[in-house]
């Protein structure tokens, strides 16, 4: 496949200063994007970061009130005709140098059967919980999606390796690809689980390749201790919809919902015994989300999980 363009939709949300250090490791590439597009659903407009970075060909798209699904399907809108290769980053990455192009290579040498790529996030050696593996919710190949809907998490490979699923926000795929497939806008706010609906229902036509030699810097933010009890709820909810949404792949809901049980056992005795009252927190999101889908199937839960407040010094 001859490669010529290759875009990067950059979702952001009140953090000015990532998003600074994203868009400075993209001038520093060794081949630099064609189109860059930021899809802002921050509480106030940070389009003038735009002048900062005159090396790099960027477009600004508005989305308020900010939800990621929404942001990722708008941000598609404004690809220029002629761009080969899309990808979606987050804004609290830092790619090596060398990432574009490690991508670009991967792509001219790959099948027509691969859809996606995904880049390596550096972030050491992967831990798996006792207690998570215990009940079968965890799995030492990394990168697979289990019949009750938890995953293996995507470490940083020691060599390129086929995967059931990607991390959203470090992702290149096929423009063909991109024209056929949509984010679920069922999954608002922060969009917890969005990015493996996305890749997994494309995983079912194309193979997902994530590469050890592309590599990027995550720098993680942590999830503000007043919503642990959303994501717990998230854990449930969203994870019974995207297992009914793909029983047709082979999951199964009856082991879903032993997951979901299992997961508010893991994470209450884990919060208990390290005194994490995060973790405790999560836990009773987790019985409040299997309530409210006992109750009614798909409820739709909004949030978002480190949002930053408002900057009242940002420029405008």
């Amino acid at each position: 496949m001859k490669i010529d363009k290759i875009s990067f939709i950059i979702p952001t949300m009140d953090r000015e200063p990532d998003l600074r250090v994203m868009l400075t490791s993209l001038t520093k590439q060794t081949i630099l994007p064609e189109q860059i597009i930021i899809v802002d659903g921050s509480y106030e407009k940070i389009n003038f970061i735009i002048k900062e970075f005159p090396e790099l060909n960027i477009d600004y798209v508005r989305v308020y009130p900010p939800s990621l699904s929404k942001q990722k399907n708008e941000g598609v809108k404004a690809l220029n005709d002629d761009i080969d290769l899309v990808g979606y980053l987050d804004d609290d990455l830092e790619l090596y140098p060398d990432a574009v192009e490690k991508m670009i290579d991967f792509w001219g040498k790959a099948s027509e059967k691969v859809g996606g790529a995904a880049f390596a996030i550096v972030s050491g050696e992967r831990k798996i919980g006792k207690l998570r593996k215990l009940f079968g919710l965890d799995s030492d190949e990394p990168g697979k999606v289990l019949k009750n809907g938890f995953v293996s998490m995507l470490d940083d490979p020691v060599k390129t390796v086929n995967v059931d699923w990607f991390n959203g926000g470090a992702t290149v795929w096929r423009r063909k690809v991109i024209n056929n497939y949509s984010y679920d806008e069922w999954f608002k706010g922060s969009g917890f689980m969005e990015d493996m609906d996305y890749s997994f229902n494309i995983g079912e036509k194309y193979e997902l390749v994530l590469l050890s030699d592309a590599k990027t810097e995550h720098h993680h933010h942590p999830i503000r201790g007043d919503r642990y009890y959303l994501l717990g709820k998230w854990q449930i909810v969203n994870r019974l919809y995207f297992v009914r949404k793909y029983i047709h792949r082979g999951l199964s809901v009856r082991n879903a919902w032993i997951a979901s049980f299992s997961i508010v056992l893991v994470n209450l005795v884990a919060g208990i015994y390290r005194a994490d009252y995060n973790r405790v927190r999560m836990s009773f999101g987790n019985i409040i989300g299997i309530f409210i889908s006992i109750i009614k199937k798909d409820v739709q839960i909004t949030g978002h999980l480190k949002r930053v407040q408002p900057n009242p010094n940002i420029k405008k």
